[in-house]
């Protein structure tokens, strides 16, 4: 049932738009009611107030769903059977609203033209329902390693200069680089045209903020920070390892005194966004990326799904909500900016287009370099990244504020986790220069001022517009001063716009709403090719003038995505890798509407033939099939006065489109992902102290990316669409195991072979034993090698007949009785051993009359006790959970 406040809330919301919920969010209990988000449109014609929508899907409205307007968090409690079993249970919510959706559209009668007329009104009003599960985010942080000290003159000058005390800042070489100078942020010259980010905010989205420690205090923004897997109004860290979070914060914001080192943009504020230490709900997830965005400018994501070259995950509807809420509507209309980490997982083979975070055109995607200015193995190459910062590599880390009491500071700090952060103190600067920026002029501008960094690269290719891009370090590298210099005088960017051509079916390629592919082309030996033509009069029908991003959109079905490769190549003749080979990626689920993104276009003319080619590895018995594919075109304006926001809807996913391309569609990416492992587990421990590289392409060509170093394989925890057994595919892929483990079998049956042919010709030379003289009492104890020249006990035992039936079963089953263990191998005894009784466990007992039609006496069964327990790791031993898993 509602309850009154709730009621009386959503009443007022619905007569006056601009009424919002209480700032803070209300506290979460998901261990006792199911959570989830109407989107409900109050101007729908014959549409429902909210208040009857509740009651008719048996719900309680909480709260507004964050900044989203006409979206609402509601809740119901679990039933009791969910509360005390895990077995799946129906939606009774879902239900209810699928069997509303079913009466609005059957036909009227007249004992049923009220409940008809009901259920219409309800589903005209609710555009979007979806139950919210907890998930979790991965930080992008590396492992405690310590680096080496070291120290120099000038980084100690620039400390005088600056009357800098903090006992750590020559140490800080991203800030003054001692020993390779060109390669830092370059910060101290907008120091010196007094630039040092005061009022500026910037939120860590990450695991909480020592707002405790003396670096970070005074710079704490209370009012824009919240926890979000605790609910309550601080980002305390609470966990062992919750320090990524502050360690980021004092990158940006370290206070200039005598602890630790200090920030690039040290007067500026920093608040704390918890999401990442606890599983967490796309609700909260999207009410985190828009929390205090009128205060808040930028937003500080070192963290997406595992970087471990096997996942493909987005970002849900809500999420992407949120972000387009933060672009068109933050800090007063000229939007959020939002910076991500492109992620640690390279040494996996992974690429940052397959993050639908990283890959989104509204993300400035940052990857590493370290301070010889190197590529780092661990940092993700793809075509959506921007620019590169500094980050360990080559036996330096970042040194940074850490949690902890006594004021700690951090020396391992590192990966895209720590490059992420240096930008994001970089645009706080340019901020307080210009605080006119639009989240694009943000974007461009690391366009315009990117130095190219190892110009001798082989992964540097020139773009149509004349400048160089790098898979591996975008752009190139950010430097403070030149950015800032360019941010002062800056012209603003015309409105954004977009455009999209229809869908290409390739020979009637289909994908149903239960991502059920049909027709499509065969990627042959060759691969297969597409095009679709862009016009002048298609632009300018679209108000079409400068190309930034586009988007590509693929249909392919396959045996082992992993073999995938995708590459469009513009009508200008420039090429984008979109997917390389990931050879960790065994997913048999392909592309069902997957999106790429490339920047690497930025500037060029779009018209003429767009060319798609998709091929794969030729692997034996791995094929696929490319079904169609689509392109969206996103620019600046001709005329500032004919442009409109974006918004989004949600999107089927369907091929062909059931929507118009056009239209403000996006895709739902499913949420099956419930809990992600920590970024350790993919960021390589040696990330400090491992030498960098500037003369590997990103994508060397098939041959190579197909056959990784050994070095390189991952270990990590399977994604859902792998299953619990995705290790096996890597023992078959690989010859060297193949063939040992056909070895292994092969000498185990010759084993046994010899075993059954020693046994028998022993059991026929038993055949003819002598019986003993009558009236003789010999003990069978007695009989053993040696003693009389007869054979051992249970060798007379065995020559009374052959094996019984329970023993046969002993050996299908590999249950033992009393004095029959084998140590945990799981074997009858008698497979391996001819151990003498008195040492092998008590003597078994014996039936005075054997069992009809059993010629052989047996040995009573009794309970089994110390079973080991089961391979899989349960408790019980059971293998329930694994044969469920395959």
């Amino acid at each position: 049932m509602l309850l009154p406040w709730t009621l009386l809330l959503a009443f007022f919301s619905q007569q006056n738009p601009s009424f919002v919920f209480a700032a803070t969010p209300a506290k979460r209990f998901y261990d006792t009611h199911k959570y989830y988000v109407i989107e409900h449109n109050p101007r729908a014609p014959s549409g429902a107030p909210l208040d009857v929508v509740a009651r008719s899907l048996g719900v309680e409205v909480v709260e507004r769903a964050g900044e989203l307007e006409d979206h609402w968090l509601v809740r119901a409690p679990k039933s009791r059977r969910e509360l005390v079993s895990r077995a799946e249970v129906t939606d009774h919510v879902l239900g209810a609203f699928e069997i509303l959706k079913a009466r609005s559209t059957s036909p009227l009668s007249a004992r049923s033209d009220e409940e008809a007329h009901h259920a219409r009104s309800i589903v005209a009003s609710v555009k979007f329902l979806a139950r919210q599960e907890l998930r979790r985010r991965v930080k992008r942080a590396p492992p405690p390693i310590r680096p080496p000290d070291n120290t120099s003159a000038s980084s100690k000058a620039v400390a005088e200069r600056y009357s800098i005390k903090d006992p750590l800042f020559t140490a800080q070489w991203h800030l003054v680089n001692d020993e390779y100078p060109v390669h830092m942020m370059n910060v101290t010259g907008a120091w010196d045209m007094g630039y040092t980010g005061k009022g500026v905010i910037s939120a860590l989205v990450d695991d909480g903020l020592d707002y405790r420690n003396k670096d970070l205090t005074d710079n704490f923004d209370a009012a824009g920070s919240y926890d979000f897997n605790d609910h309550t109004d601080l980002p305390t860290p609470k966990m062992f390892d919750d320090h990524h979070g502050t360690r980021c914060a004092g990158q940006i914001a370290a206070i200039k005194n005598d602890v630790c080192g200090i920030g690039i943009a040290y007067e500026s504020k920093v608040a704390g966004l918890r999401i990442l230490s606890g599983p967490i709900s796309d609700v909260d997830e999207a009410a985190a990326l828009n929390y205090g965005f009128q205060n808040t400018s930028i937003y500080s994501c070192s963290w997406g799904p595992p970087d471990n070259g096997r996942s493909m995950e987005g970002p849900g509807y809500l999420i992407q909500k949120a972000v387009v809420n933060g672009i068109n509507n933050g800090r007063g209309g000229k939007g959020s900016i939002f910076v991500f980490a492109s992620g640690n997982g390279a040494a996996h083979g992974d690429q940052c287009n397959f993050d639908g975070y990283t890959n989104s055109i509204y993300s400035v995607t940052v990857s590493a370099v370290d301070y010889k200015g190197l590529h780092p193995y661990y940092s993700e190459p793809c075509a959506a990244n921007m620019i590169v910062a500094y980050s360990s590599g080559s036996g330096k880390h970042i040194v940074t504020t850490d949690m902890g009491e006594n004021n700690a500071c951090a020396t391992s700090h590192g990966g895209t986790s720590a490059a992420a952060p240096n930008a994001v103190g970089v645009f706080a600067l340019a901020l307080e220069a210009r605080p006119d920026l639009t989240w694009r002029d943000i974007q461009y501008l690391c366009v315009e001022t990117a130095g190219i960094i190892n110009p001798e690269d082989p992964d540097w290719e020139p773009t149509h517009s004349g400048q160089l891009y790098s898979y591996k370090y975008g752009y190139g590298v950010l430097d403070a001063y030149r950015y800032i210099t360019a941010a002062k005088d800056w012209q603003l960017v015309k409105p954004q716009v977009w455009f999209a051509p229809d869908a290409v079916q390739i020979n009637d390629g289909k994908m149903t709403k239960d991502e059920k592919f049909s027709g499509g082309e065969p990627i042959g030996p060759s691969g297969v090719k597409s095009s679709i033509k862009v016009t002048r009069d298609q632009l300018d029908s679209h108000n079409f003038d400068k190309l930034e991003h586009i988007n590509v959109k693929v249909w392919i079905s396959h045996s082992k995505r992993g073999d995938v490769e995708v590459e469009v190549i513009s009508p200008k003749g420039i090429k984008s890798v979109l997917a390389g080979a990931r050879y960790g990626d065994m997913a048999d689920t392909g592309f069902p509407g997957w999106t790429f993104m490339s920047i690497k276009h930025w500037g060029e003319d779009p018209v003429g033939d767009w060319t798609i080619k998709v091929s794969d590895q030729k692997t034996p018995k791995e094929n696929g099939t490319f079904h169609g594919w689509s392109m969206m075109f996103w620019g600046s304006a001709i005329d500032p006065d004919k442009t409109s926001k974006f918004e989004i809807q949600p999107d089927d996913n369907l091929l062909p489109p059931s929507l118009d391309l056009n239209a403000p569609t996006v895709t739902v990416h499913p949420t099956s992902t419930k809990t992600h492992t920590k970024p350790t587990a993919h960021l390589p421990p040696d990330h400090g102290d491992a030498e960098g590289e500037n003369s590997r392409p990103a994508f060397p060509g098939q041959a190579d990316a197909a056959n990784p170093s050994e070095t390189a394989k991952p270990t990590s925890t399977p994604t859902p669409d792998e299953g619990w057994f995705s290790d096996m595919s890597n023992l078959v892929s690989s010859q060297k195991w193949l063939f040992g483990a056909v070895g292994a079998v092969a000498v185990f049956g010759i084993a046994t072979l010899i075993f059954f042919w020693r046994r028998r010709v022993a059991q026929r030379k038993l055949a003819t034993y002598t019986s003993l003289p009558g009236g003789d009492n010999v003990a069978m104890s007695s009989l053993r090698d040696g003693a009389t020249g007869a054979p051992r006990t249970r060798e007379l035992y065995d020559a009374f007949g052959e094996v019984s039936d329970d023993e046969e079963a002993d050996e299908h089953t590999q249950l033992r009785g009393p004095g029959r263990s084998t140590g945990g191998i799981g074997f009858h005894s008698g497979f391996l051993d001819d151990d003498d009784p008195s040492t092998a466990g008590p003597t078994p007992k014996y039936r005075d009359e054997p069992d009809s039609g059993r010629t052989p006496r047996e040995p009573e069964r009794q309970p089994t006790e110390n079973v080991p327990s089961s391979p899989s790791g349960s408790g019980d031993g059971s293998w329930e959970h694994a044969s469920q898993t395959r």
